[in-house]
C-alpha cells in the first residue's frame, strides 16, 4: 500500500503537522478521513498503515491515540428497554411483581 492510497487527501499527515492539536480535533479529522475510505477497502489496514507511516515517530501525538483507538473492537451492544428488558426468558417480570 502507498501512503497516497491510505491518506489520499493528506488529512492524517496534516494533523501531525498542526502544533498544539487536541484530541477532539484529531477525532474530527479522523472522521473526515474515514468517510473517504472506499467501501470495498479494509479500514483497519488503512489505519495500521497510517500508524506505521506517521505514528511510529510520534507515539504521544493525539492522532496516534485516535488511530490506535479506532483499531480496538467496538463494545458489545446491549439491548435496553422493550419487552425483553422488562420480562425474563421464563416470562417473569423483572420488577418482582409477577404472580
Amino acid at each position: 500500500m502507498l501512503i497516497e492510497d491510505a491518506d489520499p487527501k493528506g488529512l492524517i499527515r496534516e494533523s501531525y503537522r498542526i502544533d498544539g492539536i487536541t484530541l477532539p480535533e484529531c477525532r474530527t479529522i479522523f472522521f473526515d478521513w474515514a468517510i473517504q475510505i472506499p467501501v470495498s477497502a479494509s479500514p483497519a489496514e488503512h489505519i495500521e498503515f497510517c500508524i506505521s507511516y506517521y505514528g511510529v515517530d510520534l507515539p504521544d501525538h493525539p492522532m496516534t491515540s485516535v488511530l490506535k483507538s479506532a483499531l480496538k473492537p467496538s463494545p458489545k451492544i446491549r439491548r435496553r428497554g422493550g419487552r425483553l428488558g422488562r420480562v425474563t426468558e421464563a416470562g417473569q417480570r423483572r420488577d418482582g411483581l409477577s404472580e
